[in-house]
């Protein structure tokens, strides 16, 4: 039994937003990269080694994201899941869901569950009629040989509907994750007297964490600032989501967030003096290790099987690009038509037999192609699993979210066209600028915002603002997602449910050469 006034030290280690990375590279151009879950590891591994009072939670976003998850959902979800294979190894705590779990359907999340050696948080993901928490359990304690009892409450962010295809959470409601925190905290503290309070939250800061000034539309996406400064008993906030490097401290709470990919790991240290009442906290030091560690062998070992059928998968040619496919400036590709953007239309208005189509650029990381055509290509052009949806809009919606789009640029002090901070401050937000096929028009940046779309024609006549058209985009943006509130509620004409990255597969089987080029549709200008 500990004595009066001795002290110990708890150790919070957390990841947050992998999305698939386990190996450290980039798919994309088959490059070594320090990122990655296995370069993790083996901080992970060196402080098991040398502490005693851990606690190892992930934040969320883990399952999506990488070809490897993509080939092992389509190809081998017969075999265990390759994230929790590794999570299981290393003896993680806990996992919190984040909202790309839901991406790929609850039949595989349902079955990361149950292959998990560790319980998954979310207490306010609940059942649609009983309000029961879905995911059994809302919170975890653990007691240390020492006696420090340290309870881990998890939490989602409750913007998930407005991105996620309906089918995949249709039996689930997601309450406002920071009155569900102001519900559980002080239940908690009554119920199990915790000597340390953590909560692992999927959602990020909407406000500066030093100044507390507004960084985003406070939409609930991200309540974090809201939760330290409206909930009270909390020790420790792990966030994630935004993919940000965040340390620090708001309202007396150490908060963290480890960036995406596996990039570092967050630590938070605690130190602790045994008192007649239990353990009072001395001091909460959080940081961030980088992933600059040589990877753990065994669990590159682990994952082998999963990534040499990966890689076969991705270097399979399946067509050829005649002329200049390749993506040499992102910022271009938004400002002027590009012809990746121009296929990808066009892929979704074939698939969907539709006259008018929107995409994005979703990451300033994509390739283009190269003349001989890959599945990697692909899968690193197009990174989510997304299917397509056909809504029936007015006029007035379309020219609506067109003037969304606009407001992507901004006139910068030159007088040159730039990318409007609020697309890449706090997160990168790039894929929420949409460009549209079948239809011809004119952002005009010198315009004020909501008045910058100019000559907005449909077959060579103006657009009618009254008349209903049909328009096919992908799952999240027919949602409402990234700000298209226009979206929402829309009637729903077709689903294609075939995802994208097969549909622009199987184009290439059809089509085994295909041209590069425009049709100069829409331009952005500057003319006051």
């Amino acid at each position: 039994m500990k004595e009066y006034g001795s002290l110990e030290k708890v150790i919070v280690l957390a990841t947050s937003d992998l999305h698939g990375h386990i190996l450290p590279m980039t798919y994309g151009a088959n490059e070594s990269a320090d990122i990655g879950l296995a370069k993790i590891a083996a901080k992970i591994r060196k402080i098991q080694s040398e502490e005693g009072n851990i606690l190892l939670i992930d934040n969320g976003d883990m399952i999506q994201g990488t070809p490897l998850t993509y080939h092992y959902v389509k190809y081998l979800k017969y075999k265990p899941n390759p994230l929790i294979k590794v999570l299981n190894h290393l003896q993680y705590d806990a996992g919190i869901i984040g909202n790309h779990e839901f991406n790929y359907g609850m039949s595989i999340l349902n079955q990361v569950v149950s292959q998990s050696n560790f319980p998954w948080l979310s207490a306010n993901i609940v059942h649609h009629s009983t309000k029961e928490t879905y995911f059994g359990i809302p919170y975890i304690t653990k007691t240390f040989k020492n006696g420090i009892k340290a309870a881990v409450l998890g939490l989602t962010t409750h913007f998930t509907p407005n991105w996620e295809n309906p089918v995949h959470i249709q039996n689930l409601y997601f309450e406002d994750a920071c009155l569900t925190a102001k519900r559980w905290v002080p239940y908690i503290h009554e119920t199990e007297q915790p000597d340390l309070m953590i909560v692992a939250y999927h959602g990020g800061f909407e406000r500066d964490i030093s100044t507390g000034k507004a960084t985003e539309k406070e939409t609930g996406e991200n309540q974090a600032y809201q939760i330290c400064q409206e909930v009270d008993g909390i020790d420790i906030l792990l966030t994630g989501h935004q993919h940000r490097k965040l340390e620090g401290e708001v309202n007396g709470v150490a908060v963290l967030q480890p960036g995406s990919k596996g990039e570092c790991l967050g630590k938070v240290t605690i130190e602790m003096q045994k008192v007649d009442s239990g353990w009072k906290i001395l001091k909460k030091v959080p940081e961030l290790l980088m992933a600059d560690d040589a990877s753990d062998k065994e669990v590159v070992n682990l994952v082998h099987f999963y990534e040499k059928k990966t890689q076969t998968w991705l270097d399979e040619p399946i067509g050829e690009i005649e002329g200049d496919m390749q993506i040499h400036d992102p910022f271009e590709v938004r400002k002027a038509e590009h012809p990746v953007v121009e296929l990808i239309n066009r892929v979704q208005m074939e698939a969907s037999s539709t006259l008018i189509s929107s995409t994005a650029l979703f990451h300033n990381g994509s390739p283009g192609f190269k003349q001989k055509v890959t599945m990697r290509d692909i899968i690193s052009n197009y990174i989510y699993p997304n299917t397509l949806v056909v809504l029936q809009l007015l006029g007035s919606d379309i020219k609506a979210a067109l003037e969304r789009s606009a407001s992507y640029f901004i006139v910068d002090a030159d007088g040159k066209i730039a990318v409007n901070p609020r697309f890449a401050i706090p997160k990168p937000q790039h894929y929420n600028y949409d460009m549209w096929e079948g239809i011809e028009y004119v952002i005009n940046v010198a315009k004020p915002l909501g008045s910058r779309i100019e000559r907005l024609l449909f077959n060579g006549e103006p657009l009618s603002m009254m008349m209903e058209y049909e328009v096919v985009m992908n799952n999240y943006r027919a949602g409402g997602g990234g700000g298209y509130e226009m979206f929402k509620g829309k009637e729903v004409i077709k689903e294609v449910q075939k995802d994208m990255t097969e549909l622009l597969a199987d184009y290439f089987y059809r089509h085994p050469v295909v041209k590069a080029g425009v049709n100069h549709n829409w331009k952005v200008v500057n003319r006051p």
